[in-house]
């Protein structure tokens, strides 16, 4: 059905980017940018929860209740050779209203937080202008009806990183960190460009070529014309036969080939290894971005894309098998190197990469929904986590380093306690929203495992299940240190902030609104910053216990997502063994991950508030373990060496051989050398004395005769 105020989600927020860039850049008044910011996205969401939760034809047809129907909107044509068509038009299924629904309710709250967070900031216009201009690419991105407009949205938040990652200009941390994030997306993004490519090839080659989700009959637009019937791309894409489970596959140029291209634009964007080192380096950016891209938007495009295109993937089976593999890999490796990170954004900022990993190795079992239902967990619990950093970092005078807090609760106790709520949720307590979306994915993993799965079903079992140990233990090692035992705020010498550099740290000092000097007196933050932990919290507890039976064990994908497991395989065995959440909540009081996270948090409350000093002592013995951990593996180092040192020695040669040698010294500098010294040869024929001219005149006469006798 058509309702054309599904465009104005997508259009509200690029308005009140245009009006923050034109207009508050003039007023300059806090009030009028917050506003207009915020506003904007409030549109959006009171939008896209009435599309989703009411009737939108008069026939009871809200899109999450029976039967569910897309709700679209065409605005125009962009571009029609042949039989292929592309739109610039929106629509809204089930997969991208779960999306909508909470990327606009999430940027909402940031948005409010950001207001307080950023007060007295110089370029307080600029800074809401990206944050808007973000969620316009992000919902362009989601409700985008075809491949060539979901990559619109997918570069347009490639291009809105940057500009948030390096917002502190004069941050020579922030610019690196932000051309990291561009330069790893980019790497990503061929892939992206090149799996659109092969989709039109495949579907071309059965006679129907589309890079269309949707179909599209009598669809009316704007201006009140006809829009022709379009081919939905994947389900041309399902009546082809399933590619072999062969390495060889990868390369036959069939659909595999497109599913593994289209994956390592998922890498760059949902941050897995390879393409992973990027996200911990974005926090050089302001908190309030830091919870945006990396909880509820930006990071979780690789996933959207993977299960949006899950006709594909299913007929793929080696390359579900290479994400299963990526999947498990991220999310253990990326645990462990947060186990050793001080700073109190980077631990929440590999845990993400950890959680990322998660939901990519759910869609390569097949659990596409449980994939999607703990992106939407997890967009509530690591918000609150982010923007939870992001209150102690303001009330501690933007000190980052946990080693210099400790003993916050009294000082911060709304922050405490919904961070609290926020950890409970990512180490998957039962009963909290994070515990069913987890459990799901570890026990479908199981499942693919013990029935007749391979050995990256093995693996992947066996990674993740240490993945929860490693995750309860880094996160009660976060609270402990922030809110629990001594505090180390107070002590003297303690600096502020402990940057990489000193000039790192004075740049800071210039450029953030929340820099102080004196001494630290932590506090509370106020009411536009707590009143977001609070409302962000309530789901972190609730959405999903309420969700877990619809969104997992009913037919709620059935129309989005083609293949969905909720049918069939690891998710109907647990429909068939669970009847309810708090019987799901029952079971994971006697499965291995929930024993697994007890001993995490056992571990870290011996270690870091029953014997504090256990902490330094392990350090100190396990140090080649740690630096390994601090190093991240090698993986920057490497990328320094191979790509960064190898591509400028690589540059220079180039430029030596072909620049200086063939271009300068050759096609340019070749002729002028040539006739310079040609001519410095020929001037020594004039030499300026008349015997010289009379002798070559009479040489010449003698060479004229003799030619002449020659000849004749």
């Amino acid at each position: 059905m058509t309702n054309h105020w599904l465009s104005l989600i997508v259009l509200a927020p690029l308005i009140g980017a245009i009006i923050n860039w034109l207009v508050g850049r003039r007023v300059k008044s806090e009030a009028f940018i917050g506003f207009v910011a915020c506003a904007s996205i409030g549109v959006s969401t009171v939008i896209a929860f009435i599309i989703a939760f009411t009737d939108n034809n008069g026939a009871g047809a809200a899109l999450f209740s029976e039967p569910a129907r897309p709700v679209m909107s065409h605005l125009w044509t962009w571009m029609e050779v042949g039989n292929f068509r592309a739109d610039v038009g929106f629509a809204m299924d089930r997969l991208s209203g779960i999306y909508v629904c909470f990327v606009t309710f999430v940027g909402l709250l940031i948005h409010v937080f950001a207001t307080g967070y950023m007060h007295g900031d110089k370029s307080f216009y600029r800074f809401f202008a990206y944050l808007n201009l973000f969620m316009f690419m992000m919902l362009t991105l989601v409700l985008g009806d075809n491949l060539l407009l979901m990559f619109v949205g997918w570069e347009g938040v490639g291009l809105c990183s940057y500009l948030l990652i390096g917002y502190y200009v004069d941050r020579k941390e922030a610019g690196n960190a932000a051309k990291k994030a561009f330069i790893a997306n980019r790497v990503g993004d061929w892939g992206v460009i090149l799996g659109i490519m092969f989709v039109f090839f495949i579907t071309a080659a059965a006679g129907a070529p589309s890079i269309s989700f949707f179909e599209k009959t009598n669809l009316t637009n704007l201006v009140g014309g006809q829009v022709p019937a379009m081919t939905n791309a994947f389900a041309t894409i399902a009546k082809m036969a399933v590619d072999p489970f062969t390495m060889n596959a990868l390369i036959a140029g069939g659909l595999t080939s497109a599913a593994i291209l289209l994956f390592i634009g998922a890498t760059g964007k949902s941050a897995q290894i390879p393409l992973f080192v990027w996200l911990p380096d974005a926090m050089a950016g302001p908190t309030p971005v830091s919870a945006l891209i990396h909880a509820a938007t930006m990071v979780t495009a690789g996933v959207y894309m993977i299960v949006r295109c899950s006709e594909l993937y299913v007929r793929a089976p080696t390359a579900m098998a290479i994400i299963a593999v990526i999947g498990a890999a991220t999310a253990l490796l990326a645990a462990t190197i947060g186990l050793a990170q001080n700073d109190i954004k980077k631990v929440l900022a590999y845990s993400t990469v950890s959680q990322l990993g998660y939901m990519m190795l759910a869609c390569g079992v097949g659990a596409f929904s449980a994939a999607i239902f703990h992106v939407m967990t997890h967009a509530f619990f690591k918000a609150l986590l982010f923007l939870g950093s992001g209150s102690v970092i303001h009330g501690m005078h933007h000190e980052q380093d946990m080693r210099r807090m400790g003993g916050l609760r009294k000082y911060m106790p709304i922050t405490w306690i919904t961070s609290l709520i926020g950890t409970l949720a990512l180490v998957g307590t039962p009963l909290f929203s994070g515990f069913y979306s987890k459990d799901t994915i570890i026990e479908a993993t199981h499942h693919a495992a013990a029935h007749g799965g391979s050995w990256v079903n093995q693996y992947a079992y066996w990674a993740v299940l240490l993945g929860v140990f490693v995750t309860s233990f880094y996160s009660f090692r976060l609270l402990y240190m922030t809110f629990h035992g001594k505090e180390k705020w107070g002590q003297s010498g303690v600096s502020h902030h402990k940057p990489h550099d000193a000039k790192a740290g004075e740049e800071k000092a210039h450029s953030d609104p929340l820099s102080h000097h004196g001494p630290v007196e932590p506090h509370e933050s106020p009411w536009v910053v707590t009143v977001p932990l609070i409302l962000l919290a309530i789901p972190s507890i609730a959405i999903g216990y309420l969700t877990v039976g619809p969104m997992l064990f009913g037919e709620f994908f059935a129309d989005s997502i083609f293949i969905d497991s909720a049918r069939h395989g690891a998710m109907a065995a647990l429909d068939e063994k669970f009847h309810g959440p708090m019987a799901f909540a029952l079971h994971g009081l006697v499965t291995p991950a929930f024993w697994l996270a007890l001993a995490g948090f056992a571990s870290a409350t011996f270690i870091y508030l029953l014997r504090p000093g256990l902490s330094t002592q392990f350090r100190r013995k396990l140090g080649p373990v740690v630096r390994v951990l601090e190093n991240k593996y090698g993986f920057d180092d490497l990328y320094q060496a191979l790509f960064a040192r190898g591509g400028l020695s690589l540059g220079k040669g180039l430029w030596k051989a072909g620049d200086v040698a063939v271009i300068d010294n050759g096609l340019v500098n070749g002729p002028a050398t040539f006739i310079d010294r040609s001519a410095g040869v020929l001037r020594y024929l004039q030499s300026g004395y008349l015997y010289h001219y009379a002798i070559a005149m009479i040489l010449g006469l003698v060479g004229l005769l003799a030619f002449a006798r020659w000849a004749g």
